[in-house]
C-alpha cells in the first residue's frame, strides 16, 4: 500500500550532515512512526516518503528550507542554569531542554556561567543540510482517533 494522507508510516533512519558524519540513529530502537500528511515530520521527509511502501530503502538529501529551517543568528537567550534539563553539569556544546510557554525545546548551551547560560535556541539541526538514510518497516491505514488527534497513537507514537 503506498504512504498517503491519514496513513501510519514506521521507519528506521539515520541522519547525516554535510561531512558525513551521522547525527542520529534510529535503529538501535524503537521505528519512527508518524501519521502521514499532518506535518508530524520534516517536509522533505515527507515529501520523500509520498507514494513509498513497505520495505523500502532509501536515502534523500533534505536542504534548510524543507529541514529544520535557517539559523536565526539573533536566537540567543540567558537562562538561569536551574532551568535546563538532561545534565547536572554544564558544558558548551551540550543540548538541553528548557520548557517554554510552547512546550519543551531543545537549546545548544554556548557559554556557563554561576547562575545563567548562554544558549542557542536554534534546532540544533537548523542550518544543515541533512541526508536521511530511510528504511520503510510498516504502512497501515490511520484509526479514526489518530487522525482526529494529528497523530499516532502506540509504539513509536504519543500515548
Amino acid at each position: 500500500m503506498p504512504i498517503e494522507k491519514n496513513q501510519v508510516v514506521l521507519f528506521h533512519y539515520s541522519v547525516s550532515d554535510e561531512q558525513g558524519n551521522t547525527i542520529e540513529n534510529s535503529r538501535d530502537g524503537e521505528p519512527n512512526a508518524y501519521l502521514h500528511g499532518h506535518g508530524g515530520i520534516i517536509k522533505g521527509l515527507e515529501e520523500a516518503l509520498e507514494g513509498r511502501e513497505a520495505g523500502e530503502s532509501f536515502s534523500v538529501t533534505v536542504t534548510p528550507d524543507k529541514g529544520y529551517g535557517p539559523r536565526n543568528p539573533e536566537a540567543m537567550q540567558r537562562v538561569p542554569i536551574k532551568h535546563l534539563r538532561g545534565a547536572k553539569r554544564w558544558k558548551p556544546g551540550m543540548i538541553a531542554q528548557v520548557q517554554t510557554e510552547q512546550g519543551a525545546r531543545h537549546v545548544v548551551v554556548v557559554k556557563v556561567g554561576h547562575k545563567f547560560a548562554d544558549v542557542d535556541t536554534n534546532h540544533p539541526m537548523a542550518g544543515r543540510t541533512l541526508t536521511f538514510d530511510i528504511e520503510i518497516i510498516e504502512v497501515r491505514d490511520a484509526d479514526p482517533e489518530e487522525i482526529s488527534h494529528g497523530h499516532v497513537h502506540g509504539p513509536g507514537g504519543h500515548h
